[in-house]
């Protein structure tokens, strides 16, 4: 994985965690809602990303 592509759904993900805290904090269930969506949907990104990876890892090691 990238450094930019961590970066980049790091960023996703606290973007995340901040919508959920102020629509709990002001009672908005739909923003707090969209925050926790944000934040899975930045570490399923992440999942995929070390999958990626290790499936390389895995090919370079066997070519060797």
């Amino acid at each position: 994985m990238s450094a930019v592509d961590k970066m980049k759904n790091a960023a996703q993900g606290a973007r995340g965690k901040a919508k959920q805290v102020a629509g709990s904090a002001t009672g908005h269930r739909r923003t707090e809602m969209k925050g926790r969506r944000q934040q899975v949907r930045a570490d399923l990104k992440d999942a995929g990303e070390q999958a990626k990876d290790a499936g390389r890892k895995a090919k370079d090691a066997l070519d060797h």
